[in-house]
């Protein structure tokens, strides 16, 4: 594969690939505990869908969603690898995600974003709606978008 794009995950290698940002992005880059970082949504039959980015093929970006409540769906585990960032690629994965939760019949969206990227949140509309919280030893705040 050597395109360039963002893709609903549909494969086991896909889903591999955006694994394997995610364990590069939060476990060995932020040293998330493993146990924190993989859950019962990252099972092949969990109500959940991935994301995954490719820049020439090589998976740079990776993202997940889910139902949180009736009309309302989580966003998480936003992740693009250190070597691909400032290429817009937080932007394309989100830009995926959120038109596939408007074809689920979400009507807002929810997400515990690290304080770091709140800006990047905010210009993608999003507003904080908490107060700063620890999740995995890492400050976080609760956004929220109506799509």
């Amino acid at each position: 594969m050597s395109e360039t794009a963002v893709r609903v995950v549909t494969t086991d290698a896909e889903r591999e690939d955006a694994f394997a940002v995610r364990r590069a992005v939060f476990v060995d880059e932020q040293g998330v505990d493993e146990e924190l970082e993989w859950d019962e949504y990252d099972e092949p039959d969990a109500n959940a869908s991935h994301f995954v980015g490719y820049r020439d093929g090589e998976a740079v970006g990776a993202a997940r969603i889910r139902a949180y409540e009736p009309g309302v769906g989580k966003v998480e585990r936003v992740a693009v690898l250190e070597s691909a960032r400032g290429e817009g690629w937080g932007k394309r994965l989100m830009e995926v995600l959120e038109a596939e939760a408007r074809d689920a019949g979400y009507d807002s969206l929810y997400l515990h974003g690290q304080t770091s990227a709140e800006g990047f949140y905010h210009g993608l509309g999003y507003e904080t709606t908490s107060d700063v919280f620890d999740e995995a030893g890492i400050p976080h705040v609760v956004m929220e978008k109506s799509l």
